[in-house]
Formats: C-alpha cells, structure tokens, sequence
C-alpha cells in the first residue's frame, strides 16, 4: 500500500481524537534465536504506518496542530549485519511521511511533551507493564508541571474505540490482499487433499501446506496449523499434528496463511483414503447445510448472534434425526444441549488478526454486519469417541469454514474453490 493510504487512515484517527494524543507501542523485538513468528508487527502500527519493525512507539496528537511522531530502532551498522536493516528516524520521516522522528530510547526525555495541553490520551493499560510504566512516568512528569499553566490528559481512554473501529471495515485494497491471501490457501488445502494417503502422519499435511503456503508469496501461517485425524478431529484446538493416518478416518484441517499482515481461516474435513463412510458423510453433509444456511443468512442488518442462531437451528435439527440428542427442538435450543456436540461460536471478525479487532456488541446489543465487514463462517460437529451416541458417529469430527465479505447484496464467499461438497472433496482426494 502506497504512503497516501496510511497518510489517509491517520487522518481519520486524528478526526475522532480531536482532541487528544494516541500512543501506540509496537511489538518487542523477538530473541536472538526466537522463532521468526514472535518478529510479526503489531498490527495497529502496521495499520496505521505501514511500519513491520518492533521497539517502536507510534504517537499521533491533534488538534491546533496535527502530528504524527515515531519513536524507533536508531540506525547501528553492526546490529544490521546480524538483523537485517533499519529504517531509522531520517528514514521514518522520508518514507513514512512522519512529522518527527526519534530514536527509542530518547522516548522517556520526549513523551512529556506530546501529552501536554491535551485533554485526553488514548492508551490501552494494562497490555504490557513496562509500557504502562514509561506512560504513566511521562503522565506525572507533566501533571508535575501544573504549576507552570501546562494542563495534562484528564482521560485515558481506551484506543479501540477508535483504531479498531476503523480497521473493522475493510477498505478495497484491504480486500484485494485478502483475496490473495485465500487463494493460497486455497491451493494449499486442494494440494493438501490431493497428497492425503494412509499411512502418512499428520505432520507430513502440516508440511504440504506450509510449503504451500510459503511457495505462492505468503510470509507464513496466519496461526499453527490443525491437522487432526480420526478423534483427533473432535479436540478443537489441537496442536500436535504427530499421529499417524489411517483409512476409513478423516482428517480435519483448520490453516490459513497470512500475506502482508491479513489472515485467510479455512478449515476443511476430508477422508483420509478418499472416499466418506455413510455415518461421516451424514454427519458432514449436515455441517455443510448448516454453513449454507449460515451463509444465505449473512447480509447487511443481519448479526453474528443471528447467524448463529441458524446455524444452530439446522445443526439441532438434525443431531435429532440422527439420534445424537433426543427430546424436541425447543427443549434442545432453550436448553443447549446442542453445546454437547457444537461449543463454538459461528463466526469472528477476519482481518489483520486472525480473531480481528471490533466490537461484537453496541450498546450492549449484538452488532449489526455492514459491507466491508470479513468474517468466517465455521459450523462442526464433535463427537468423542466415548460419547452416549450410535456407534458408528463415534469420533467423529467435521468442520468447514471460509472467509465471507459482507456486501451490499449480501456474502462473498472469498474461498468459493475450496471444495466443499462430498462429491467435490472425494474428487479432490483423488487429485
């Protein structure tokens, strides 16, 4: 994205500050030998700047005058040998477009002066102590001079209410990465199903998609791959990714990858030999139907409470017909007895995060969706192996997600060419 756009974002901050002052800290830089996911960029500065170092402070002031200051990593030739380059504050100044630019550690000496004569400051406490400390040393630094006619912040208030707001709505050339970002995933999951063979272990799918994932210009996994086979699919999060696949299992993937800092979140079920058994393909057309439903539901003026609601209705349907719960629908709806099977939520927010920024209620209501809002669409069905069900279900776990914009007309499947019916799936399995 070019230096108009974030130019343009910050001014939309700075319009809902007035007045006030925003400080933003980055991430922290990662240790010598950290793995290279603890290096990913604070997502707020990154949304804002454009700006992918860490051991940066972003403060954004308004009213008379309008500024944009960074505080970062000075230029150090020999650090730069072993880490790779620094912008620097010339260079923050150059191609940022910032108002001024200082070294970290001269943050202490100069964060005073950017929190007097505001009003209010828009800061998160609590995140990170040692952050909290160096704000709230520069906050009695200025209160200190009182005596002098300066004023200080008499509010601190809570900066998603302002930054999170804004990332909440996608902008066009938010979404075009976001389509990029689906369509290797999408590759990754096909491939995936493609090189699915008994006998393999999970991690060998880990590896197909990673190196996917990696080979089409993703810098890495939006999140730590899930690939569970046989019960494995039935634990929600599950990290392992060792055991070993056999015929007659399927095989739950839940990746995505992450380009440019925006997250794709896809999770497919397939047989780990090719072809669904009656009892797995009842159970996963099911979850298919319900994420129809779910997905004819999404529109503007709708909530994420009210498509889960729908989802809920068909999956309770039909854990009734199959005889994973007994009594009527109202009994199971009023009472949620369909949480036995199906614990999670629906939807979330889809962005920069994984689990995006925004406010699911407003107001203490459930949020109504706009155009421009990405969430995923993620009904499952979970059935431990010592569940009190018919035997054939036992272990049995299915789940199928994609990525949706909310348009004007209504939901934009972002990752339509993941397959998603049986016959699709098992034609996929076989390459």
């Amino acid at each position: 994205m070019d230096l108009d756009t974030y130019r343009a974002r910050r001014e939309r901050v700075l319009d809902e500050l007035n007045p006030g002052v925003l400080v933003l800290f980055g991430a922290r830089s990662a240790t010598q030998y950290g793995s290279s996911d603890d290096d990913r960029p604070e997502p707020d500065v990154r949304w804002l700047t454009g700006f992918e170092e860490p051991d940066c402070v972003v403060v954004l002031r308004s009213g008379a005058e309008r500024r944009f200051t960074l505080f970062l990593r000075p230029r150090d030739p020999e650090r730069e040998t072993w880490d790779g380059p620094r912008l620097g504050p010339e260079g923050a100044i150059e191609r940022l477009g910032a108002d001024a630019a200082y070294p970290i550690g001269e943050l202490a000496a100069k964060l005073p002066a950017e929190l007097e004569n505001v009003p209010r400051l828009f800061y998160r406490l609590g995140r990170d102590r040692v952050a909290d400390d160096q704000v709230l040393a520069a906050l009695d630094r200025v209160r200190a001079r009182g005596r002098t006619g300066v004023q200080w912040p008499c509010e601190i208030i809570e900066p998603a209410r302002v930054v999170h707001e804004q990332r909440l709505r996608k902008a066009p050339e938010e979404v075009a990465l976001m389509r990029r970002a689906a369509e290797i995933t999408t590759v990754a999951h096909v491939a995936a199903m493609a090189r699915c063979a008994p006998g393999q272990h999970e991690y060998e799918l880990e590896a197909v998609l990673r190196e996917r994932f990696r080979a089409s210009g993703s810098e890495r996994p939006a999140y730590p791959p899930i690939v569970g086979s046989g019960p494995n699919a039935t634990v929600l999060h599950y990290r392992r990714n060792d055991r070993r696949m056999s015929a007659g299992e399927l095989v739950l993937i839940d990746a995505g990858c992450e380009l440019h800092g925006y997250a794709s979140d896809v999770t497919r079920t397939f047989p780990v030999d090719g072809r669904f058994t009656t009892a797995q393909q009842a159970i996963y057309e099911l979850v298919l139907e319900s994420q129809t439903a779910a997905l004819d539901a999404t529109r503007p003026g709708a909530t994420i409470d009210e498509v889960h609601r729908v989802t809920v209705e068909v999956l309770a349907r039909g854990m009734l017909a199959l005889g994973l719960l007994r009594g009527s629908l109202a009994e199971v709806l009023e009472q949620e007895r369909y949480k036995t099977f199906y614990m999670h939520r629906t939807s979330h927010f889809l962005g920069l995060d994984v689990h995006d920024v925004g406010a699911y209620f407003v107001e203490g209501r459930s949020r109504a969706l706009e155009p421009g809002m990405t969430i995923t669409i993620e009904p499952g069905l979970y059935v431990p192996v010592g569940a009190d069900v018919p035997e054939r279900f036992r272990g049995i776990g299915v789940r199928i997600e994609d990525d949706v914009l909310v348009t004007e007309q209504g939901a934009e499947v972002l990752t339509p060419a993941v397959p998603r019916t049986v016959a699709d799936v098992e034609r996929a399995c076989r390459g």
